[in-house]
């Protein structure tokens, strides 16, 4: 890193903390290094004269903090807001409420990087071209523009600069992490250098516009056959890192009743039909679409749903989507352990000491639902009850996982403002029996035993060999045996206090006793005030150490 990025990171460093400071989080800057890079003379400025930003709470202050930081600490909240594992609840609810909003950048730019990245002349590629942008985000903005064979298109295209910002602040926040990581684990974070590995690998994937081509390509390959959905189509040959560009669909938003009906379609089967299409790719292909929000769902005027923005999506593994539906059937069945031990299947990892005291808690879930028909369960409710336990019981879970719930909640706020009657656990139902049957189904028995022989099979073959290693290891006197022992410091500590002060204790006994005996003994020695000089040496250091010995027994006490 050159001095010149140096020095910037360190002017912005200061002004993360000056933001900080700002709204309240003096104790983050002052109980970690952070307050270090503050100059001495500027701390008196560290106090504000106007103290109204204590009005807001401190989830408030937090999300206020991000907006004001920028498109980069904009994008992290967004993400830590599908992250309940590792985000209490109140802080959440505050991050959904992040805005990608920013001021689209100037047209003729983004002609130069799409001319760049096809390697053709604007003209030469559309008939068309919209200069006024039909939205702007902090990755990058989108125009509509007609290809020269006639094809309407929209057209993605990154943001000038914006992956070189989003890599020098992603390092940033790995040095800010590093300075506060002590004061984060304080505070319930216990691993953020982990959580932010996964958002730079997330947010990495989305300023590549290639990520999304696939995607697209993907579902069209997957609902090539499907009456009721549609995907659409890319032109990868056109298409690059920064510029994506993509049909343009017709259509209004899914929430727009009044267009739909204008239309002739009945908004309660627009409805029935995009959960169905939902459910399908979560329960069936395990691959769906991550950010269904209202304005990434478009109906067209023949009834086909139409699905765009494909920057995020999210993946099931068979034993995932097995083990979620296992909760749900355990849940209404009522049978807390057996929603357990779906919940340690669907964990990657899990620390779960008391089993008990687990299974109590999920009874509890199941309680405050018992009362409820099957379809009358909120999905809001649950998926809160769900995401509380994996927080309280820092369950190490898919991110797909979240993924998949934030959007069945998404849908269900949706498909109950056009369809009064919707209730999403019926729709559950036909999936929750597939899945449960599938376990069962002759070709996934013969999958599961094929995979359990395979893995015996190569055990046995390894074993032999294995065993011959550690009996070579053995004849060769270099096997070693490593043993930790855990929560013994404190009892090793007070054991070398009690031999430092035993050693002291001797050390004075035996110079009180050397200078008595120097004292009855000799008398041909210099003396001082009738006493020999050395046993004036010995009384001297016995009483030192003696005063050192008792201040530290009284401050250990």
């Amino acid at each position: 890193m050159n001095i010149d990025q140096t020095i910037k990171n360190i002017k912005r460093i200061r002004k993360v903390i000056r933001v900080l400071l700002k709204y309240g989080f003096e104790d983050v800057v002052v109980n970690t290094p952070l307050g270090n890079l503050i100059p001495q003379k500027k701390r008196l400025t560290w106090s504000r004269q106007d103290r109204s930003v204590f009005e807001f709470s401190r989830w408030e202050r937090i999300r206020m903090v991000i907006e004001e930081l920028g498109a980069t600490f904009i994008k992290l909240g967004q993400l830590l807001s599908n992250r309940p594992d590792i985000v209490p609840q109140p802080l959440i609810k505050e991050f959904e409420k992040l805005q990608n909003e920013v001021p689209p950048f100037d047209s003729e730019v983004a002609k130069k990087i799409i001319e760049r990245e096809t390697g053709a002349s604007i003209d030469s590629l559309f008939s068309y071209f919209e200069d006024q942008p039909l939205g702007s985000a902090s990755i990058g903005q989108v125009h509509r523009a007609r290809l020269t064979n006639g094809q309407d298109v929209v057209i993605k295209v990154r943001r000038p600069g914006v992956k070189q910002l989003v890599q020098t602040d992603l390092e940033l926040l790995k040095e800010i992490f590093r300075l506060t990581e002590n004061y984060l684990k304080k505070q319930g974070l216990l691993n953020p250098e982990e959580l932010l590995k996964t958002v730079e690998k997330t947010l990495l994937k989305e300023l590549d516009y290639n990520t999304e081509a696939r995607n697209l390509i993907n579902f069209r390959n997957f609902y090539r056959e499907e009456p009721n959905f549609t995907v659409p189509e890319p032109y990868r040959e056109l298409s690059g890192e920064r510029v994506l560009i993509m049909q343009l669909v017709h259509g209004c938003k899914i929430t727009n009743v009044d267009q739909m009906v204008e239309w002739g379609l009945d908004p309660k089967q627009i409805a029935e039909n995009g959960m169905d299409i939902y459910l399908k790719q979560i329960f069936e292909f395990g691959y769906f679409h991550a950010d269904p929000h209202p304005g990434n769902i478009l109906v067209q005027k023949n009834g086909m749903i139409c699905l765009i923005d494909f920057g995020m999506t999210g993946k099931l593994l068979r034993r995932d989507k097995l083990a979620f539906g296992g909760i749900l059937m355990a849940m209404a069945n009522k049978n807390p352990r057996a929603m357990a031990l779906n919940f340690k299947r669907l964990a990657i990892d899990h620390d779960i000491q008391d089993n008990r005291g687990f299974e109590y808690r999920l009874a509890e879930l199941i309680e405050e639902f018992a009362s409820l028909e099957l379809e009358d369960i909120n999905m809001a409710s649950l998926t809160l009850g769900l995401q509380k336990i994996i927080y309280d019981y820092k369950l190490k879970v898919p991110g797909s996982i979240f993924f998949m719930l934030r959007a069945l909640v998404i849908l269900e706020g949706i498909g109950e403002r056009i369809h009064p009657e919707f209730k999403t656990f019926e729709f559950f139902k036909p999936y929750g029996k597939k899945l449960f049957l599938e376990q069962f189904s002759p070709v996934d028995i013969g999958n599961d035993l094929l995979h359990t022989g395979s893995e015996l099979l190569s055990f046995l073959n390894s074993f032999p060999e294995e065993v011959k290693y550690i009996l070579r290891k053995i004849r060769k006197g270099e096997l070693y045996y490593h043993v930790e022992y855990h929560g013994l410091e404190p009892l090793t500590k007070k054991l070398n206090s009690i031999a430092n002060r035993l050693v002291i204790t001797l050390l004075i006994s035996t110079l009180i006793m050397a200078s008595t005996l120097i004292l009855i003994y000799t008398s041909d020695m210099i003396t001082l005030y009738g006493m020999p000089v050395l046993s004036w040496i010995g009384y001297v250091l016995s009483a030192v150490m003696s005063l050192v010995l008792l201040f530290s027994i009284l401050r250990n006490r």
